[in-house]
């Protein structure tokens, strides 16, 4: 899957006439790889996080520079639990591993998409794995946000120093 994955968001922004940059590298295990490998800031990157949220699995989008806040998803979902997709649920749902998950949810991914109210705000590109630890898309974030039209409100909190 990640191979058509990545094939599948490509077609998607041409098909929307959207500029982005492809950018091939090592592969890359945290947010913070990630930014260095693509040359960005770590804020600019889109962290994707597949959750169960009581019964349901949902994709959640942060900057990769801040943590998520269960708490704020609970409430604002009014659910009473919520964990990690396991990387066994992951690959299971996805064929993916951890850490190449694309903020993206239908057509892409088959779950309901939410981001934080960070992405964008304080950048305006955003950055991300897109199905592979070795492909990453940076692109206009006003440009991710049409296509990818997620539910937005505040999850995220900024990371400890």
């Amino acid at each position: 899957m990640p191979d058509t994955l990545l094939v599948t968001i490509r077609d998607l922004l041409t098909k929307h006439g959207v500029t982005f940059k492809e950018k091939e590298h090592l592969p890359t295990y945290t947010s913070e790889e990630s930014a260095a490998a693509r040359g960005e800031e770590l804020g600019v990157g889109a962290k994707a996080l597949l959750l169960r949220t009581d019964d349901v699995f949902r994709l959640f989008v942060l900057p990769a520079d801040r943590k998520l806040d269960s708490a704020a998803i609970r409430r604002e979902l009014q659910v009473k639990k919520t964990r990690f997709a396991t990387p066994d649920e992951l690959q299971e749902l996805t064929g993916l591993v951890p850490g190449s998950v694309p903020p993206f949810g239908p057509p892409v991914l088959p779950f309901e998409l939410f981001a934080d109210i960070a992405i964008g705000a304080l950048h305006n590109r955003v950055a991300f794995n897109a199905g592979s630890l070795t492909n990453s898309i940076i692109m206009l974030a006003t440009d991710w946000e049409a296509i990818a039209r997620p539910k937005r409100f505040c999850f995220a909190k900024i990371e400890d120093s």
